[in-house]
């Protein structure tokens, strides 16, 4: 997974920054005075279940809903004092693409160039250069409405390009996308962060906020339930372990009387082991085992992942569409 770059030394600039950002419908709280960091050059995914938020965030951020409070800068703008600076600096794509289906991809780039003020010969050197680099040259000239829902996407995320934004808001930018489809959007958001964009990501896919996300926050009704790394997260959750297998009775018995903290399972012939995963631990699982002369047949570590994450601090079934617990075998 991806860190956040440094730069000299010392962090990069927050491309956005929320302090005590607030915003309410009636007597229902969406949004309950959280903070956001994101550094610049860097992916933040927000996580949480349906009506945590997160798309009032986005919106809020991307000038497109006004905040009832907040101190609230995107790209070094104030967003209440200068939200035209802040729609200079920023694209949004969102879970609904913006893509006009009866023109073709073509004449959906040449729009947005428009838009965008380049004068007409520009405005198609960057759309051609577009078109290419997501791989739609051959289908520029059909109309929209043929497109996969995959090349939709492609050329969304196109169309929000051709004002280069340094800083991109993706709202559930894989929903309804195919696996094949979903890893080739990835292959694009991680382009777009090698280049120095900064990707502001909602999504209820966990696998795609661990594969993408230098940092995650899960949002639960309206409040950040946490923040960090993957990895960080995933260390908040208990229930990490070991699992060692033995096909000899023998050797079964005498390592489930020396580890009296695994938990037996006496037809199976393995023992769980509580464990963090970390190096240290396993190692000295190892050391022991060769110390001892006992052998397992099989060592398997097993630590809590995105799913178990979100389900804990959420109180949410888990997405079906998230991937199955990691365990390594060894």
């Amino acid at each position: 997974m991806p860190t956040p770059r440094k730069a000299a030394g010392r962090s990069l600039p927050d491309a956005v920054s929320a302090v005590g950002l607030r915003k309410s419908y009636g007597d229902k709280v969406v949004l309950d005075a959280i903070d956001l960091r994101i550094p610049a050059g860097t992916v933040f995914a927000l996580l949480g279940p349906n009506g945590a938020g997160k798309t009032t965030a986005v919106k809020i951020l991307s000038t497109l809903v006004t905040a009832d409070a907040g101190d609230l800068h995107v790209g070094g703008h104030n967003l209440a004092t200068d939200p035209q600076a802040v729609r200079a600096a920023i694209g949004v794509t969102g879970q609904f693409s913006a893509v006009d289906n009866l023109i073709t991809g073509e004449e959906n780039m040449l729009l947005m160039a428009d838009l965008h003020h380049l004068p007409k010969q520009e405005g198609r050197r960057v759309a051609a250069e577009l078109l290419e680099r997501f791989d739609l040259t051959d289908s520029a000239s059909k109309p929209a409405s043929t497109y996969s829902g995959g090349m939709k996407r492609r050329l969304d995320i196109a169309m929000t390009l051709v004002g280069n934004p340094r800083i991109i808001f993706l709202d559930e930018p894989t929903t309804g996308l195919d696996p094949r489809s979903r890893h080739t959007m990835w292959g694009i958001i991680r382009a777009l962060v090698t280049d120095g964009v900064t990707v502001l990501l909602t999504t209820q896919y966990l696998e795609e906020a661990d594969e993408l996300a230098d940092r995650i926050a899960v949002l639960n009704d309206g409040k950040i339930a946490a923040e960090g790394t993957a990895e960080e997260l995933k260390r908040l959750i208990p229930g990490g372990h070991v699992r060692l297998r033995f096909t000899d009775p023998d050797a079964y018995r005498s390592a489930a009387i020396a580890l009296r903290e695994g938990t037996r399972d006496d037809e199976a012939l393995s023992l769980q082991i509580p464990s963090d995963g970390s190096q240290r631990e396993l190692r000295a699982i190892l050391d022991w085992l060769d110390a001892t002369g006992i052998e397992a047949d099989e060592l398997t570590v097993h630590t809590p992942d995105l799913d178990d994450v979100f389900f804990a601090l959420t109180g949410s079934s888990v997405p079906s569409q998230t991937a199955p617990s990691k365990e390594t075998a060894r």
